[in-house]
């Protein structure tokens, strides 16, 4: 909960709703230093720089923080990124040796198809010769 917290508050020093915000405040606080309104921080601002000072204490670790979370999600993706690819290699040779296996049988089956095919001719070669032959005997 902290480390989500600590990259939203991360996130959110970046925005252009916190640098609007923190440039209105300074002005702000200037302005009313200045003017004499309120005399809190008079002109080196010492409080106000003591202010930016605290801010850059906590900011800087908690960018650090959230850079180094980021680089750590993306390791873990450029992992799992390259997992993925392994399985798919993985997969795709054992597609490979599953085809060349196929296109084995089916070279098999066609040899197979061709000496039938050629032992069927022969047997009608033979059956036509016998019926040639019953034939020339009933005319004798």
């Amino acid at each position: 909960m902290v480390c989500f917290e600590g990259r939203a508050f991360a996130r959110f020093f970046g925005t252009p709703t916190f640098l609007m915000g923190q440039t209105l405040l300074v002005g702000v606080w200037i302005y009313l230093n200045q003017a004499g309104f309120a005399k809190f921080d008079p002109y080196p601002f010492i409080l106000l720089n003591l202010a930016f000072s605290l801010q850059a204490a906590y900011a800087a670790p908690l960018i650090l923080l959230a850079q180094t979370r980021q680089t750590e999600r993306d390791q873990a993706h450029a992992l799992a990124d390259a997992q993925h690819r392994e399985d798919l290699d993985e997969a795709m040779a054992q597609r490979q040796t599953l085809v060349e296996q196929q296109s084995e049988q089916l070279l098999a089956l066609l040899k197979q198809n061709t000496e039938l095919t050629t032992l069927t001719k022969q047997m009608a070669e033979r059956i036509e010769n016998l019926a040639i032959q019953l034939t020339q005997r009933e005319r004798l």
